[in-house]
Protein backbone atom coordinates (compact mmCIF):
# COMPACT_ATOMS: atom_id res chain seq x y z
CA UNK A 1 0.00 0.00 0.00
CA UNK A 2 1.32 3.41 -0.93
CA UNK A 3 1.86 5.72 2.03
CA UNK A 4 1.28 9.43 1.71
CA UNK A 5 2.83 12.01 3.97
CA UNK A 6 0.50 14.51 5.59
CA UNK A 7 1.19 18.15 6.37
CA UNK A 8 -1.69 18.31 8.86
CA UNK A 9 -0.54 19.35 12.36
CA UNK A 10 -0.35 16.65 15.01
CA UNK A 11 -0.74 16.89 18.77
CA UNK A 12 3.04 17.15 19.09
CA UNK A 13 3.38 19.97 16.58
CA UNK A 14 2.93 23.60 17.65
CA UNK A 15 0.02 25.32 15.98
CA UNK A 16 1.04 28.08 13.62
CA UNK A 17 -0.73 31.34 14.26
CA UNK A 18 -2.62 32.70 11.27
CA UNK A 19 -0.95 35.59 9.50
CA UNK A 20 -2.47 38.91 10.49
CA UNK A 21 -3.65 41.36 7.82
CA UNK A 22 -1.04 44.01 7.00
CA UNK A 23 -1.79 47.71 6.58
CA UNK A 24 0.00 50.99 6.00
CA UNK A 25 -1.72 53.47 8.31
CA UNK A 26 -1.46 57.15 7.38
CA UNK A 27 -1.94 59.87 10.00
CA UNK A 28 -4.95 62.13 9.43
CA UNK A 29 -4.76 64.17 12.64
CA UNK A 30 -3.75 63.97 16.30
CA UNK A 31 -4.97 65.73 19.43
CA UNK A 32 -4.69 65.55 23.21
CA UNK A 33 -7.90 64.23 24.79
CA UNK A 34 -6.58 64.30 28.37
CA UNK A 35 -3.35 65.61 29.93
CA UNK A 36 -1.65 62.20 29.52
CA UNK A 37 -3.61 60.81 26.59
CA UNK A 38 -3.21 61.61 22.90
CA UNK A 39 -5.50 60.32 20.17
CA UNK A 40 -4.29 59.74 16.62
CA UNK A 41 -6.66 59.21 13.70
CA UNK A 42 -5.40 57.09 10.81
CA UNK A 43 -6.64 56.05 7.42
CA UNK A 44 -5.39 53.37 5.04
CA UNK A 45 -5.98 51.99 1.58
CA UNK A 46 -8.77 49.44 1.82
CA UNK A 47 -9.68 50.52 5.35
CA UNK A 48 -13.34 49.76 4.59
CA UNK A 49 -12.39 46.06 4.73
CA UNK A 50 -11.00 46.25 8.27
CA UNK A 51 -13.08 43.97 10.50
CA UNK A 52 -12.61 43.82 14.25
CA UNK A 53 -14.41 43.41 17.56
CA UNK A 54 -14.28 46.23 20.15
CA UNK A 55 -11.47 45.42 22.57
CA UNK A 56 -9.09 44.09 19.94
CA UNK A 57 -5.78 45.74 19.12
CA UNK A 58 -3.38 46.19 16.24
CA UNK A 59 0.40 45.85 16.17
CA UNK A 60 2.24 49.04 15.23
CA UNK A 61 5.85 48.82 14.03
CA UNK A 62 7.43 51.90 15.59
CA UNK A 63 11.00 53.25 15.47
CA UNK A 64 13.32 52.30 18.34
CA UNK A 65 16.37 54.22 19.55
CA UNK A 66 18.68 51.88 17.60
CA UNK A 67 16.88 52.65 14.35
CA UNK A 68 15.10 49.32 14.15
CA UNK A 69 11.35 48.82 14.32
CA UNK A 70 9.68 47.44 17.42
CA UNK A 71 6.25 45.87 17.81
CA UNK A 72 3.82 47.77 20.02
CA UNK A 73 0.21 46.72 20.65
CA UNK A 74 -2.45 49.43 20.72
CA UNK A 75 -6.20 48.99 21.09
CA UNK A 76 -8.51 50.32 18.42
CA UNK A 77 -10.40 53.15 20.13
CA UNK A 78 -12.98 53.43 17.40
CA UNK A 79 -13.60 53.47 13.68
CA UNK A 80 -15.55 55.98 11.61
CA UNK A 81 -16.81 54.11 8.58
CA UNK A 82 -18.10 57.27 6.92
CA UNK A 83 -14.77 59.09 7.19
CA UNK A 84 -12.66 55.96 6.72
CA UNK A 85 -10.60 56.61 9.86
CA UNK A 86 -9.39 54.53 12.79
CA UNK A 87 -8.65 56.12 16.18
CA UNK A 88 -5.91 54.90 18.52
CA UNK A 89 -5.17 56.34 21.97
CA UNK A 90 -1.61 56.64 23.28
CA UNK A 91 -0.84 57.00 26.99
CA UNK A 92 1.94 59.61 27.09
CA UNK A 93 4.31 58.01 29.59
CA UNK A 94 7.97 58.77 29.09
CA UNK A 95 10.48 58.41 26.30
CA UNK A 96 9.13 55.26 24.65
CA UNK A 97 8.22 54.47 21.03
CA UNK A 98 4.44 54.89 21.30
CA UNK A 99 4.39 58.29 23.02
CA UNK A 100 7.28 59.50 20.85
CA UNK A 101 5.35 58.62 17.71
CA UNK A 102 2.06 60.09 18.92
CA UNK A 103 3.70 63.26 20.17
CA UNK A 104 5.60 63.98 16.97
CA UNK A 105 3.46 62.58 14.15
CA UNK A 106 2.07 64.85 11.45
CA UNK A 107 -0.70 64.39 8.89
CA UNK A 108 0.63 62.19 6.11
CA UNK A 109 3.11 60.27 8.28
CA UNK A 110 2.81 56.50 7.87
CA UNK A 111 3.30 53.45 10.08
CA UNK A 112 3.18 49.76 9.22
CA UNK A 113 0.48 47.85 11.08
CA UNK A 114 -0.75 44.27 11.48
CA UNK A 115 -4.06 43.09 12.89
CA UNK A 116 -6.59 43.30 14.37
CA UNK A 117 -5.99 40.64 17.00
CA UNK A 118 -6.89 39.94 20.62
CA UNK A 119 -9.39 37.93 22.60
CA UNK A 120 -10.67 40.42 25.19
CA UNK A 121 -14.02 40.92 23.49
CA UNK A 122 -17.59 41.21 24.70
CA UNK A 123 -19.47 38.05 25.67
CA UNK A 124 -23.16 38.69 24.90
CA UNK A 125 -24.29 35.53 26.72
CA UNK A 126 -23.29 36.76 30.20
CA UNK A 127 -25.79 38.17 32.70
CA UNK A 128 -23.30 40.70 34.04
CA UNK A 129 -19.84 41.96 33.16
CA UNK A 130 -16.83 42.92 35.28
CA UNK A 131 -14.02 45.09 33.88
CA UNK A 132 -10.72 45.90 35.58
CA UNK A 133 -7.69 47.77 34.28
CA UNK A 134 -5.41 50.79 34.46
CA UNK A 135 -4.85 53.77 32.15
CA UNK A 136 -3.54 51.56 29.36
CA UNK A 137 -6.83 49.65 29.29
CA UNK A 138 -9.32 52.51 29.09
CA UNK A 139 -9.48 52.58 25.26
CA UNK A 140 -10.43 48.89 25.13
CA UNK A 141 -12.88 48.98 28.03
CA UNK A 142 -14.57 52.17 26.91
CA UNK A 143 -14.91 51.08 23.30
CA UNK A 144 -16.55 47.83 24.43
CA UNK A 145 -18.97 49.71 26.68
CA UNK A 146 -19.84 52.17 23.92
CA UNK A 147 -21.02 49.31 21.71
CA UNK A 148 -22.83 46.91 24.08
CA UNK A 149 -26.64 46.51 24.08
CA UNK A 150 -28.68 48.95 26.13
CA UNK A 151 -29.16 47.87 29.72
CA UNK A 152 -26.05 45.66 29.85
CA UNK A 153 -25.09 45.31 33.52
CA UNK A 154 -21.43 46.24 33.98
CA UNK A 155 -19.11 46.86 36.92
CA UNK A 156 -15.81 48.70 36.39
CA UNK A 157 -12.86 49.05 38.76
CA UNK A 158 -10.33 51.33 37.08
CA UNK A 159 -6.93 52.23 38.48
CA UNK A 160 -5.55 55.67 37.61
CA UNK A 161 -3.18 58.12 39.25
CA UNK A 162 -5.77 60.75 40.15
CA UNK A 163 -8.93 62.64 39.27
CA UNK A 164 -7.32 64.24 36.22
CA UNK A 165 -7.02 60.79 34.61
CA UNK A 166 -10.71 59.96 34.89
CA UNK A 167 -12.63 60.01 31.64
CA UNK A 168 -16.35 60.39 31.03
CA UNK A 169 -18.05 57.74 28.93
CA UNK A 170 -21.15 57.65 26.77
CA UNK A 171 -22.82 54.25 27.05
CA UNK A 172 -26.26 52.72 27.11
CA UNK A 173 -25.03 50.08 29.54
CA UNK A 174 -26.15 50.04 33.16
CA UNK A 175 -22.58 50.68 34.26
CA UNK A 176 -21.22 51.24 37.75
CA UNK A 177 -17.76 52.83 37.46
CA UNK A 178 -15.37 53.11 40.41
CA UNK A 179 -12.10 55.01 40.01
CA UNK A 180 -9.29 53.74 42.21
CA UNK A 181 -6.50 56.30 42.71
CA UNK A 182 -2.94 55.15 43.33
CA UNK A 183 -1.75 58.70 44.05
CA UNK A 184 2.01 59.17 43.94
CA UNK A 185 2.74 55.45 43.62
CA UNK A 186 4.29 54.37 40.32
CA UNK A 187 2.19 52.32 37.90
CA UNK A 188 2.97 48.64 38.13
CA UNK A 189 2.50 45.64 40.40
CA UNK A 190 0.13 46.51 43.25
CA UNK A 191 -3.03 45.28 44.96
CA UNK A 192 -5.24 48.35 44.47
CA UNK A 193 -7.79 46.65 42.22
CA UNK A 194 -7.39 43.27 43.92
CA UNK A 195 -8.26 44.79 47.29
CA UNK A 196 -11.45 46.24 45.82
CA UNK A 197 -12.36 42.94 44.19
CA UNK A 198 -11.99 41.22 47.56
CA UNK A 199 -14.87 43.29 48.94
CA UNK A 200 -17.01 43.09 45.79
CA UNK A 201 -20.07 40.85 46.06
CA UNK A 202 -20.35 38.92 42.83
CA UNK A 203 -23.84 39.39 41.36
CA UNK A 204 -26.29 36.57 40.78
CA UNK A 205 -26.31 34.88 37.40
CA UNK A 206 -23.50 33.95 35.05
CA UNK A 207 -20.93 36.69 34.76
CA UNK A 208 -17.97 37.39 32.54
CA UNK A 209 -14.81 39.20 33.64
CA UNK A 210 -12.46 41.21 31.44
CA UNK A 211 -9.18 41.50 33.37
CA UNK A 212 -6.47 43.54 31.66
CA UNK A 213 -3.52 45.72 32.67
CA UNK A 214 -0.11 45.04 34.21
CA UNK A 215 0.56 41.30 33.90
CA UNK A 216 1.18 40.41 37.56
CA UNK A 217 -1.92 42.36 38.61
CA UNK A 218 -3.98 40.58 35.96
CA UNK A 219 -2.76 37.18 37.13
CA UNK A 220 -3.53 37.93 40.79
CA UNK A 221 -7.03 39.18 39.95
CA UNK A 222 -7.70 36.16 37.75
CA UNK A 223 -6.64 33.75 40.49
CA UNK A 224 -8.85 35.60 42.97
CA UNK A 225 -11.94 35.32 40.77
CA UNK A 226 -11.31 31.64 40.03
CA UNK A 227 -10.99 30.98 43.77
CA UNK A 228 -14.38 32.64 44.22
CA UNK A 229 -16.06 30.37 41.73
CA UNK A 230 -15.75 31.93 38.28
CA UNK A 231 -14.87 29.40 35.61
CA UNK A 232 -11.77 29.90 33.52
CA UNK A 233 -14.04 30.28 30.51
CA UNK A 234 -15.73 33.21 32.27
CA UNK A 235 -12.54 35.29 32.41
CA UNK A 236 -10.86 37.04 29.48
CA UNK A 237 -7.46 38.12 30.77
CA UNK A 238 -4.48 39.69 29.07
CA UNK A 239 -1.38 41.41 30.37
CA UNK A 240 -1.01 44.65 28.44
CA UNK A 241 2.41 45.42 29.91
CA UNK A 242 4.91 44.58 32.63
CA UNK A 243 8.00 46.35 33.97
CA UNK A 244 11.08 45.61 31.91
CA UNK A 245 9.23 44.34 28.88
CA UNK A 246 9.27 46.35 25.68
CA UNK A 247 6.16 45.68 23.64
CA UNK A 248 3.89 42.70 23.35
CA UNK A 249 0.98 41.33 25.37
CA UNK A 250 0.95 38.39 27.79
CA UNK A 251 -1.78 35.77 27.53
CA UNK A 252 -2.70 35.00 31.14
CA UNK A 253 -4.34 31.57 31.23
CA UNK A 254 -3.01 30.01 34.45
Amino acid sequence: MDQQSSSAPTADMPRKRPELPAWTFRVVEAADVRPKLRRVWFTAEGIEALQYKPGQDVVLFLPLENGELGRRHYTIRGIDRDKGTVAIDFVMHGNTPGPNFAGNCKPGDTVEVKGPRGRVVFNPEADWHLFTGDETCLPAIYHILETVPAGTKAYLFLEVQGHEDEEAITTEADANIEWLHRGDAHPGPNSIVLDRLSSFDLPQGRGHAYIIGETSNVRAQRHHLIARGLGRDQIASEGYWRPGRNGGHDHVDD
